[in-house]
């Protein structure tokens, strides 16, 4: 028998009668328009605009430029032109800093139907004065980079640190948004810790506060809750959590000003996937929180914290060395 032949069936190449087509949509659209205009928590339906989240994104990573210049531009820069290089990236990061810090100004008092506050004068107030933190924050950062260097054997040099830490990344983005969250700054700080966590899965809350010579190494999975105080030379590694104890349904409102996240004084490590809970949680200068520790009473200076050695059970084929 020879091959047999090929049934072609006839398809119906059209998309539906034109008369019928996207029928669904106009009341779709008004049930939608009518939700949105009925207001909401995330409805932006306002004659004001809310900052971009592309351009905050933007200030982190020229801010990170200026902080460390010549790590991440192609630009080579020298003695002689690092002044001329330092005052063009500031004088566009201050209108573009004004601009954002003015949108969350004037959609937060649109928001709360609040009186005008004078938001354009005063995002440039605020753009001023965050850009004079520059030096005070840059020289934090360094701190932070040579606690990394005094902690971390594997860390051949400052520039490993800052071109592939992921830690020194969420630390400066944390030291930013905190002066952000200082000026009164409304939602900017927390998108840029969110930033942050995307690129890190570290999450600094930017209200919290912490020293110098900070040192989170590895980092994945490490959280740092709002009220959280940390002083001077601590050091952190992964799956750390420093977060507020259970809490009830309304604490979102309740708790919402009340210290809820632990104090960690100066010169603590805590090794990797500790959990320390609590705002009355304080652990003493110097002392050592062990891996996988849970914690929610203070410890006092000098203390170590340990789980006791586990029993490992082996299963497999019999040694008979």
């Amino acid at each position: 028998m020879g091959k047999k032949e090929r049934i072609v069936g006839t398809c119906d190449s059209g998309i539906g009668p034109e008369g019928i087509r996207f029928n669904c949509l106009p009341q779709v659209v008004k049930e939608l328009c009518g939700m949105f205009r009925n207001g909401g928590r995330t409805c932006h339906i306002e004659p004001v605009p809310i900052p971009s989240k592309d351009g905050i994104v933007d200030l982190v990573l020229k801010l990170q430029q200026v902080l460390f210049p010549g790590y991440f531009t192609e630009m080579i820069l020298t003695p002689e032109n690092l002044e001329y290089h330092l005052g063009q990236k500031l004088s566009v990061l201050y209108e573009r800093i004004a601009l954002q810090v003015g949108s969350a100004i004037r959609h937060d008092c649109f928001r709360h139907n609040q009186s005008c506050s004078n938001c354009g004068e005063r995002s440039y107030q605020i753009a001023e004065v965050f850009i004079d933190s520059l030096p005070a924050i840059r020289e934090r950062l360094e701190s932070d980079i040579e606690a990394t260097l005094i902690g971390d054997p594997a860390a051949a040099n400052a520039d490993e640190v800052v071109f592939s830490y992921p830690g020194l990344f969420a630390t400066m983005v944390y030291r930013l948004a905190h002066r952000l969250f200082e000026l009164e700054v409304p939602i900017i700080p927390r998108i840029m810790s969110e930033y942050a966590y995307h690129r890190t899965t570290i999450d600094i809350n930017p209200e919290a506060h912490i020293g110098a010579s900070f040192f989170i190494d590895h980092g994945a999975g490490v959280v740092i809750g709002a009220t959280t105080d940390i002083g001077n030379r601590v050091r952190i590694y992964q799956g750390v959590t420093l977060g507020a104890l259970s809490l009830p349904k309304d604490a979102g409102e309740r708790l919402r000003h009340t210290k809820r996240h632990p104090t960690i004084e100066d010169d603590v490590i805590i090794y990797a996937n500790a959990t320390i809970l609590g705002g009355d949680t304080v652990v003493g200068a110097r002392s050592i929180i062990g891996g996988n520790v849970w914690l929610t009473r203070s410890v006092g200076s000098d203390t170590k914290v340990l789980l006791k050695q586990p029993e490992l059970v082996y299963l497999g084929k019999k040694d008979d060395g």
